[in-house]
């Protein structure tokens, strides 16, 4: 198989991974994931991506934590959330949803469900490692750009050595919470989070795949 083959079959076959088993990945593993990770292009070689790392009760800990302010918190978000999806956008994003639902029989005006499936970011799906990601606030939206290039170069490193994963921003609507149990520094900025371990295969949660949108769809040729 080519370089180019590979690729392209890594990026046909990563997917986000919604369910977990608990079994954790060897260190090697992930510290080979990480140092792929780390090879991704940023502004001026800057790197402003940092990474806080849970695994076994700390993750446990960590989840809590999530949980917890899903149940009780106030939103704090250190970078703005879209105002809103319009259009092919909204589209997607709705699609996306309905699938997931569907897969896992909620019907579309179960609430309650709903929630209870939302609830699931916060406990990371399941898995059994976290890779919280952080950009340094002096950088702006162009650190945060360039740490989602690295957030890719850690999905498809993780999904080439049969590690499944999900990047995760709704994490990052409770940042003062993730900064309060993760000891994080004001002058870092939460952005994302990944959660990643082994993918229970079994679960409904992973039996769908989103869709791409056309060269049509995305690209304007100016010749």
């Amino acid at each position: 198989m080519t370089d180019q083959q590979a690729l392209t079959r890594l990026l046909d076959t990563r997917h986000s991974c919604r369910a977990f088993r608990p079994d954790p990945v060897p260190r090697p593993v992930i510290e080979a994931i990480l140092r792929d990770a780390g090879r991704a292009p940023s502004w001026c070689n800057a790197q402003p991506w940092k990474v806080w790392l849970t695994s076994g009760a700390a993750t446990d800990a960590f989840r809590a934590a999530m949980t917890d302010a899903f149940d009780h918190g106030a939103p704090s978000a250190d970078f703005p959330f879209p105002e809103r999806y319009t259009g092919p956008r909204r589209e997607r994003r709705r699609r996306c949803g309905y699938q997931l639902y569907d897969a896992v029989g909620i019907p579309k005006a179960d609430r309650a469900a709903t929630a209870r499936q939302m609830r699931e970011n916060y406990r990371f799906f399941g898995a059994p490692h976290v890779a919280l990601i952080t950009s340094a606030a002096e950088l702006g939206p162009y650190g945060a750009l360039d740490c989602g290039g690295y957030i890719t170069a850690f999905c498809l490193s993780a999904q080439a050595r049969g590690v499944a994963s999900v990047p995760q921003a709704a994490i990052a609507f409770y940042s003062d919470v993730v900064r309060a149990h993760l000891g994080i520094p004001d002058e870092d900025r939460v952005l994302a989070a990944i959660s990643f371990g082994y993918e229970d295969t079994d679960h409904p949660a992973n039996g769908f795949r989103t869709e791409r949108a056309t060269l049509d769809d995305l690209v304007t040729w100016k010749d």
